[in-house]
């Protein structure tokens, strides 16, 4: 790994310049300029502005199109559905361990962040962060495609149940789903516990960590051909008293696709390496970690 070593009296300006244009790239998110797709491929979510979506959906005519209450399928959104941490619920004794032990000395940047050395985000947290996600159903399964870090999650619709003892290893769990009238649910458990539920946007000094007992409720309802109503709760008894609950309306984009996006090591050693160079001052350069939008 090639370390970037500079003195603080001979720092440039040309590079103070280049970070605090990536930092403010990753915290708009805009990391990929607007674009004018080209024939035979179509723009991803990110990669158009408001103007472009709202053509978009206005020719496919969204909210008057007839559409198939069980079909889910399409793109979605564009930044995620954030977690809703107006209703983080309280922590057990030990779940406020867990949550001490994530801060940062470091505003703005968190070191702790297993983001900031590409490590899978796992769910929920993929859905919250990604760019853009994208449902394909097939016979016997559900899969569910994130532009972040371009993978896929696959949930099971072939009517077996939540296995009792899953595999504690996967970053996005074992999953399973079923149709209830016309609301897609799905289960998960198995988690990874590597990962984060999310980086604590509040303040941006901790992050929320989950137990190995975490459990994921999902519900999609279609409420017409261009907008999909979801629920996710996060539930893990030994870090929250009560289920953490998030809602919202995700908006269908017709005529986009899924980009590549992925978290490159070489680059986030980087970035990470000018968020922490002494600047002349001699304070730190702390610009805005990669999970900032």
């Amino acid at each position: 790994m090639r370390k970037i070593v500079i003195g603080a009296t001979v720092l440039s300006a040309a590079l103070l310049a280049s970070f605090f244009a990536t930092a403010q790239k990753r915290v708009t998110g805009l990391d990929v300029p607007v674009v004018t797709p080209g024939p035979g491929w179509k723009a991803c979510p990110r990669c158009v502005n408001q103007a472009h979506i709202d053509d978009d959906r206005a020719k496919a005519e969204v909210d008057t199109r007839q559409f198939d209450k069980h079909d889910i399928s399409g793109v979605w959104g564009d930044n995620g559905v954030e977690l809703d941490v107006k209703s983080v619920p309280p922590f057990t004794p030990e779940g406020q361990k867990m949550f001490d032990a994530t801060l940062t000395n470091v505003p703005g940047v968190n070191a702790k962040d297993p983001m900031n050395i590409c490590d899978p985000l796992g769910f929920p947290r993929a859905f919250a962060y990604n760019y853009g996600m994208e449902f394909i159903q097939v016979p016997g399964r559900t899969l569910q495609f994130f532009e972040f870090q371009h993978t896929w999650r696959t949930i099971w619709t072939d009517g077996r149940k939540l296995p009792t003892d899953p595999p504690l290893d996967r970053y996005l769990g074992y999953s399973v789903g079923h149709w209830d009238g016309d609301t897609f649910k799905v289960e998960s458990s198995g988690f990874d516990t590597r990962s984060w539920l999310s980086e604590d946007r509040r303040k941006r000094v901790h992050g929320f960590a989950h137990s190995s007992d975490l459990r994921t409720e999902e519900e999609y309802t279609r409420i017409n051909y261009g907008k999909l109503q979801m629920t996710l709760r996060i539930i893990d008894p030994k870090v929250f008293t009560k289920p953490w609950v998030t809602t919202a309306v995700e908006t269908l984009r017709p005529n986009n696709e899924l980009s590549e996006y992925f978290c490159v090591p070489s680059e986030e050693t980087q970035f990470n390496s000018f968020s922490t160079l002494p600047t002349a001052s001699g304070s730190k350069a702390t610009g805005l970690g990669p999970d900032s939008k």
